[in-house]
């Protein structure tokens, strides 16, 4: 399933492309996105052929309905949107066997001192990345045990594609912790963002999605041709990407807004995290 379309909201004139695919080895695709401004989302349910494709639609239904059709959006509407997920989804691990869950992770145009930025929030291993020239910087961080591992120095970076427990997330909605990490950076003219599940990053290395959106001019190009790269590396599991441009009504200058960086001070008097 594909999607592509430009759209303006709130003064920024963004390119946006979407596509899902389920992979080579899955036959049904858990995951599920919304590409609908002012917000942008991939969620990558979990719980098999019995709940994950409903996990994940109830999360990217949850977002929709508190967010459609508006130039920006709020943080409290972030908030709602993340409890009703996280509610709507445990209803859906009621009904199993096996539970259910969703990892979900986004931006939302938000306006902030009368400019526009990007709200990023993330729960679990799927991410967001910003691509300026021919540069790559990953703007979230994982919640899996391998991210955790790198994080006490148990584990080097270079090793973690090989580390066996490296798709163990530690945090998703409907799940015991569920608590969004967020940051806020500013839109920037010519920025290319990409939100993808781990279905792409698990294939596809940094440099690898690196040289796709340098090469890729279109939103469209760029992002069937990630998907084609997994699927050519394996394809073993769904694989979910939004790329969007941003044409214009941004800022003019990339400033430190990587994570970590600017997020920590613009978000003082909300906290950077958004807890459900």
């Amino acid at each position: 399933m594909t999607g592509a379309m430009t759209t303006t909201s709130g003064g920024v004139e963004l390119a946006v492309a979407a596509v899902t695919d389920p992979g080579l080895k899955r036959t049904v695709n858990e995951d599920s996105y919304l590409a609908e401004a002012p917000v942008f989302l991939v969620a990558d349910g979990m719980g098999g052929y019995e709940a994950g494709d409903r996990a994940s639609a109830a999360v990217v239904a949850a977002f929709r309905g508190r967010l459609a059709n508006r130039d920006y959006a709020e943080l409290n509407d972030i908030r709602d949107a993340l409890l009703a997920a996280d509610d709507d989804v445990a209803a859906v691990a009621a009904d199993t066997t096996r539970g259910a869950g969703s990892t979900v992770t986004g931006i939302a145009l938000v306006q902030h001192d009368d400019a526009p930025f990007w709200l990023i929030f993330n729960v679990g291993d799927s991410r967001v990345y910003r691509h300026v020239g021919s540069d790559l910087t990953q703007l979230t961080v994982d919640h899996s045990l391998g991210q955790e591992l790198i994080e006490r120095g148990e584990l080097r970076r270079e090793d973690l594609a090989t580390y066996p427990d490296r798709n163990v997330i530690t945090r998703a909605i409907g799940a015991a912790d569920s608590m969004a990490d967020s940051w806020l950076v500013p839109v920037v003219n010519g920025e290319r963002l990409l939100i993808c599940s781990d279905g792409l990053h698990s294939e596809v290395d940094d440099e690898g999605i690196r040289a796709v959106l340098t090469m890729n001019g279109r939103p469209e190009s760029a992002a069937q041709a990630l998907v084609n790269r997994a699927k050519h590396n394996g394809g073993r599991d769904n694989i979910s990407v939004i790329v969007l441009d941003v044409l214009s009504g941004g800022g003019d200058a990339v400033v430190d807004a990587t994570t970590g960086g600017i997020s920590h001070s613009l978000l003082d008097d909300t906290a950077d995290t958004l807890r459900v």
